[in-house]
């Protein structure tokens, strides 16, 4: 946590924490997704594959890496960048950077405690409704995805 002077006698609190990336992908025509028990809200959301950037890891490396660790599959052609934003930047230096693979192929099982589904828009909307995908972030990358390349 940073505790930067603000104001005379008053400081700003942040967190420096680390950059994202998320992948959104698509595979005959559906959307690859993934749900997993996220321990601070108690719940179990969908969510895109994402995760941390790690030290001298490029933001596509990171991208592709995730992929294959969360759902199993690889991404075989270069990946489209959607766009990147600060999720908090009131609080948090935290950047998410999307990208966008239409070309998959399966190379193993999912990591542990990671379900995988592929889904057509009109059934992430439906999770969307019925809260039950609920990352901001993931919901915003989507919409910027559809926008773009949909």
């Amino acid at each position: 946590m940073v505790n930067k002077p603000y104001k005379r006698k008053e400081y700003y609190h942040y967190f420096k924490t680390p950059n994202l990336t998320l992948v959104i992908s698509k595979f005959k025509k559906k959307f690859l997704v993934v749900s997993q028990k996220r321990v601070p809200v108690n719940k179990i959301i969908y969510e895109f594959p994402s995760g941390m950037v790690e030290l001298n890891e490029s933001l596509v490396e990171s991208a592709e890496r995730e992929l294959i660790e969360e759902t199993g599959y690889k991404n075989q052609s270069k990946m489209k960048l959607i766009s990147s934003f600060f999720c908090e930047p009131g609080r948090l230096t935290t950047k998410i950077t999307g990208y966008y693979s239409d070309s998959l192929i399966k190379l193993q099982k999912p990591e542990d405690e990671i379900k995988i589904h592929f889904l057509k828009k009109a059934e992430i909307f439906k999770l969307i409704k019925n809260k039950k995908f609920i990352h901001a972030s993931h919901i915003s990358m989507f919409f910027l995805f559809l926008n773009k390349f949909d």
